[in-house]
């Protein structure tokens, strides 16, 4: 498929998709039952390939890489550097797996990369003037000890019989659902605790270390400062409330951890071969473009209920700047008025 046939880039060098973002079918009125089939089973959508992709990894992880619950019952040394040493691999195969193919063989060239340039090399914004770098850092330093602390903690619990559980064995329905709310809770969570660190004093002394990125990379998407990463991985606090059992947290934890890597790939679509699938990172993209639209994404898309939606067009940036415009007006009377 030629890359004018489903997007184009603008003189300015920037791609977007030839059709307009919009929320999924299943939130249509009236009701599009075949377009809500196809978004659930077609290729991309809601079961494949991301979702099923990171439950095959939970499940595995699960099943051979996890410690059984009666060690998990005492917070020893042992286990806890077991599960940090897993996430840390896990972490460098999915994001590293991103980056090599994208940013370092460039297989794709810059077919369907948003911008048409490469990560900065030589930038003081970033540390040691390199952004992969400094998104590594970030990535690995703060975001793979917090997502292993609120896990191990979350497992602990279980262990010990503190919080509610459900096993396949007595609950399949009930267990099969949870893994498929797991995605919408996660992305209801999110925009909540994004709209939250976009509050100004918390922007400035916490995601702009996240914004820096305006040209995102794989690694970019867990570069975010410490109190970031406590806020963003404390959607697994749902455990502690719903019953639900240790593959549900680490689907949970890993759907968090790895989603990143894509929704932050820098590419509007992904070639493997001669096959060639949307990549369903413009939503966020345009979020680090523009900094005041689409805080949430498609799958639960508050910012169409709410007004801060941009769906790739000019008429879209035309309502942002026209209420960007009145939020700063609104700011200098409150400024006079104080």
């Amino acid at each position: 498929m030629s890359e004018a046939a489903v997007g184009q880039r603008d003189r300015r060098g920037y791609w977007k998709p030839a059709e307009l973002l919009e929320p999924p079918p299943v939130y249509a009125w009236p009701p599009k039952p075949v377009g809500v089939a196809k978004w659930l089973f077609g290729f991309p959508g809601f079961l494949w390939p991301w979702n099923t992709l990171y439950a095959a990894i939970a499940t595995l992880t699960w099943l051979f890489a996890t410690p059984d619950m009666a060690t998990m019952q005492t917070l020893a040394p042992g286990w806890i550097g077991f599960v940090l040493a897993r996430n840390l691999v896990l972490m460098l195969a999915v994001f590293g797996a991103f980056h090599l193919y994208l940013h370092v063989g460039r297989r794709q060239g810059t077919d369907y990369k948003f911008t048409d340039r490469w990560q900065a090399t030589n930038n003081p914004t970033f540390l040691f003037g390199r952004q992969v770098w400094d998104n590594m850092v970030w990535t690995i330093a703060s975001g793979l000890p917090i997502w292993t602390a609120w896990e191990v903690v979350t497992l602990w619990l279980q262990a010990n019989h503190r919080l509610p559980t459900a096993s396949w064995a007595d609950h399949p329905i009930w267990c099969a659902l949870l893994m498929l709310f797991i995605p919408v809770w996660r992305e209801a969570h999110f925009y909540a605790v994004h709209r939250l660190i976009h509050w100004p004093p918390l922007y400035r002394a916490v995601h702009s270390l996240h914004h820096k990125n305006v040209d995102p990379g794989p690694w970019s998407g867990l570069a975010m400062h410490p109190v970031e990463h406590l806020l963003y991985f404390s959607g697994v606090l749902l455990h502690w409330i719903v019953p639900s059992n240790g593959l549900h947290v680490i689907f949970h934890m890993q759907h968090l951890a790895f989603a990143p890597a894509n929704g932050h790939s820098g590419f509007g679509r992904l070639k493997l071969g001669e096959a060639e699938f949307d990549s369903g990172a413009y939503w966020h993209y345009l979020h680090h473009r523009y900094f005041e639209v689409n805080y949430g994404s498609d799958l639960v898309p508050i910012d169409k209920w709410v007004g801060t939606f941009h769906d790739g067009s000019e008429a879209a940036g035309e309502q942002m700047n026209a209420r960007l415009k009145i939020r700063s007006e609104r700011a200098k009377a409150a400024r006079k008025r104080a």
